[in-house]
């Protein structure tokens, strides 16, 4: 049948490995120093993978292949813990995968196993921001040595130096992350504050995150550390608001440095409703 399915540029791919986890079908495995598609029956063809790639090596095709089989998914998933079930679920889930949502969770059920807590295959999809099948918008770009783009004559020009930003996008061994200071900051603040660009943003690379909607903290975790000891950030400063709920981002950020071997500064700013800075301190 034809369907659509990842395809891997074998001279661009350097073997890194970090689409492997992005997978959680585990269609992905390195061989001979390459990423590789074990199956046409593991790989739904959604894309997961294209976001961790920091060599733009992995695109969606449309061909000939084998029908993706979740329940035959599923038993590799199952095998690999319930973190792994969860980022399955959720990843279907989020691509309005209602179908193959079914059969996992039937399976779940079949084998008398806990269903994670808020997967319901009869909810709707909640989207990303990219159409459902395809994720271009997560492509990894880097383009900090270009010259900053204007909109209009004396328009402030932007400071970001890559793309994406969303924390669940990025590949926290990207190359713009490596050695570099490290902007995380909670959504809201750029829209609260009118020099973000300027006095925040620039000369840093930037993660975005909201520690009060998104799922898989303990994904954003394990990339925070991954930067501070892979990627081995210069420091990380941590813009919140100064809503309650946007503390959890610090604590995540000061988490990660205890966890982490390499030991970063850490520089916490708390931004008021107003766009007034409440306070900036290293923590």
């Amino acid at each position: 049948m034809e369907r659509e399915i990842i395809t891997i540029d074998e001279d661009k791919c350097n073997g890194c490995g970090l689409c492997v986890p992005g997978c959680p079908e585990g269609a992905l495995q390195i061989i001979d120093g390459k990423a590789r598609l074990i199956s046409d029956l593991f790989c739904d063809g959604l894309g997961a993978c294209i976001g961790e790639c920091p060599e733009g090596a992995i695109e969606i095709e449309k061909r000939e292949a084998e029908p993706y089989d979740e329940r035959t998914v599923m038993e590799n998933i199952i095998k690999a813990g319930p973190n792994t079930i969860k980022a399955h679920l959720a990843h279907l889930k989020d691509h309005g995968e209602t179908a193959f949502l079914k059969i996992a969770v039937d399976v779940l059920k079949e084998k008398n196993l806990e269903v994670p807590q808020g997967i319901n295959e009869e909810d709707k999809p909640v989207q990303h921001g990219h159409a459902v099948g395809v994720c271009p918008g997560s492509k990894p770009m880097n383009f900090n040595n270009e010259t900053p783009i204007q909109s209009n004559e004396g328009d402030v020009s932007s400071q970001l130096t890559h793309w994406p930003v969303q924390l669940h996008l990025v590949s926290p061994r990207a190359p713009y992350f490596e050695g570099a200071d490290v902007l995380l900051a909670a959504d809201c603040t750029a829209y609260a504050l009118g020099d973000f660009h300027q006095r925040f943003l620039k000369e840093k690379a930037l993660a975005i995150a909201c520690p009060k909607l998104d799922e898989g903290h303990d994904i954003y975790l394990a990339k925070l550390i991954a930067m501070i000891d892979d990627a081995k950030i210069n420091t990380l400063t941590v813009l919140i608001m100064q809503v309650p709920c946007c503390g959890g981002l610090i604590h995540m950020a000061k988490q990660a440095a205890e966890q982490a071997s390499r030991k970063i500064p850490i520089k916490k700013v708390v931004v008021g409703i107003k766009g007034e800075i409440l306070s900036e301190d290293w923590v």
